[in-house]
């Protein structure tokens, strides 16, 4: 793998991991705090319902996905023949919830009780995330 490809993995993927760990992992303990931090909408903008959901990512996160994008991107760091699996697999959950988000969004749109604050940024965001993840993975492929 190239040092450029190595570092499209590794500077974003820790960037992201960081992310999640005080932006998901935090509102999965405690939803409150995670609004209070700016990463999380308060109930008030997108009903409970629209808690639960965001709650819902962030226990799985939590649980799987955090861990796998951190022991992959720290296999990959140091070179471990099973970081590949590891990673490409964190990359395709990468792509499945930016695209479920932005898809709950759009559904959600103009519906009673939501009212998703600079709803624009998820439209920014998340797809560049999901294309960052999506080049990943298939240079993972192809280097396998």
């Amino acid at each position: 793998m190239s040092n450029i490809a190595f570092w499209f993995i590794q500077g974003p993927g820790w960037l992201l991991f960081i992310y999640l760990v005080v932006g998901q992992c935090t509102a999965a303990v405690n939803y409150n705090l995670s609004v209070r931090l700016g990463t999380q909408e308060p109930s008030a903008r997108i009903t409970e319902v629209g808690v639960a959901f965001f709650k819902g990512y962030a226990g799985a996160d939590l649980v799987f996905y955090v861990p796998l994008l951190g022991l992959g991107l720290l296999g990959h760091a140091v070179g471990a023949p099973w970081s590949g699996v590891l990673v490409s697999a964190a990359m395709g959950i990468t792509i499945y919830w930016t695209l479920a988000c932005l898809w709950t969004v759009k559904a959600a749109r103009g519906a009673a009780g939501w009212q998703l604050p600079k709803e624009e940024r998820y439209w920014v965001v998340l797809p560049v995330i999901a294309g960052w993840a999506a080049v990943s993975l298939v240079g993972l492929v192809l280097a396998t």
